[in-house]
Parts: structure tokens; C-alpha cells; sequence
């Protein structure tokens, strides 16, 4: 089986990336980082992968510069790198629609919250506001409606009473460093396709996401 091209976004510390990386050392992922692109010059993801011998871009947005401007700019950045998925790792750009639609069924974000709650900023905060008892972490399909795409796999993390959003937010993090690796590696299997912004596992539709309390209990995770 072909090693699948993977391209990752993103705007910090890249701690996911990092997973990822990993995961790809370890062999667990079946693929190549072909790129890491950022939209910063002093995201710590790029000196990540600068360690793993991964090639990386600045794409910085320039003044005046709409949207729509810096995802053309963006989108040239990637298409001569021809990746067979596109992976955000916290990249904190609202990409257009016109974007997104160029690159459908080939993106995906994981985001800390257990969608569709909390779309956008501040999950961690806005759950404890709510005083919810599971938070936790999604890996969705990209589409053009902000963190609005079918959602493939979520971990939930219980909320404690004496949570602040640092010690809520650091639990999350360590789900998320597991289960999006997991979902990169279900597609370098082709266990997991993407078709008509729809996910597929094992040839059939998702409908519904995979959910899992404790990642070493779920089933047919391998």
C-alpha cells in the first residue's frame, strides 16, 4: 500500500502535530508529512517539524489582505505538494468557503469540545460556565460551515468539580493526542474515505460519530 501524502496547518505550539509526528516514527501512521504550513513565523510547530527533517512554509498574511487573498496564496502554497490530506492542527485561520470547497473531502481539524457544542473559541471556559459534567475533544471533516463538518471520532472527558480551564483543557489535550493520530492512521489504512463531504468507515456512511470514554476500551479502534 502507497504511503499516503499528509500536509498539516498550523499556528503554535503544534502539540498535535507532534503526535502526529510521532505516530508516523513509530509506524503506526502509514504515510509522509510531505509539509508543515504555517501562517505564523514564530509557531513552535514549525521548528517541530524543522526536528523530524519535514520540510516547512510561512504563509504570512500580509496587510490589507482579505480572505479570500490569503487562502489563494495558501492554496498555491499546497497544490504543487499534491497532499492526499490536509490536516489543521491548530490553525487559527477562518478558511472561505472557496477554499474549503477546493480542497474538499481532503481536510480535517480536531477541536476541543465535544461537537456540535461549543463551536469556535473558549470551549473550556464556556463549559465550566455551563457547568456540563463531559467535555472532550472531535476529529471532523472540513467543510464550509465553521466547525460544522460530520464529526468521525470524539473522546469525552469527564469535568471535574475543581477544574479550571488549564487543568480541563490539559486533559482534553492529552485525548486529543490520541485519538488524531488515530484518525489519520484509519485513513493512511483507507479504513476511513472521504466522499460528498460525507465520512466513510469501512465502506459504510458515518452518521454518527465513534465516542469513546477510554480510548484502550473502544472497539475496532485498530
Amino acid at each position: 500500500m502507497n504511503k499516503k501524502k499528509l500536509l498539516v496547518l498550523v499556528s503554535g505550539s503544534g502539540s498535535n502535530l507532534q503526535a502526529i509526528i510521532d505516530a508516523v516514527a513509530s509506524g503506526q501512521i502509514n504515510g509522509e508529512i510531505v509539509a508543515v504550513i504555517s501562517n505564523r513565523a514564530d509557531a513552535y510547530g514549525l521548528q517541530r517539524a524543522q526536528q523530524a527533517g519535514i520540510q516547512t512554509f510561512i504563509v504570512a498574511s500580509e496587510k490589507n489582505q482579505d480572505r479570500q487573498q490569503y487562502d489563494k496564496k495558501l492554496a498555491a502554497c499546497i497544490e504543487p505538494l499534491q497532499p492526499d490530506l490536509i490536516i489543521l492542527a491548530g490553525f487559527m485561520r477562518i478558511l472561505s468557503d472557496d477554499f474549503v470547497n477546493r480542497f474538499a473531502d481532503k481536510m480535517i481539524n480536531i477541536h476541543p469540545a465535544l461537537l456540535p457544542a461549543y463551536k469556535g473559541l473558549h470551549t473550556h471556559q464556556r463549559a465550566l460556565r455551563d457547568g456540563i459534567k463531559w467535555h472532550g475533544a472531535s476529529v471532523h471533516l472540513v467543510t464550509a460551515e465553521l466547525d460544522g463538518g460530520p464529526v468521525i471520532l470524539q473522546a469525552k472527558v469527564p469535568v471535574e468539580k475543581d477544574d479550571s480551564e488549564e487543568s480541563l483543557a490539559k486533559r482534553v489535550l492529552t485525548q486529543e493526542h490520541i485519538i488524531y493520530p488515530r484518525v489519520v492512521q484509519w485513513f493512511c489504512q483507507q479504513k476511513l474515505t472521504f466522499q460528498g463531504q460525507k465520512p466513510y468507515l469501512d465502506g459504510v456512511v458515518m452518521d454518527k460519530p465513534i465516542i469513546i470514554n477510554n480510548f484502550a476500551e473502544q472497539q475496532g479502534a485498530s
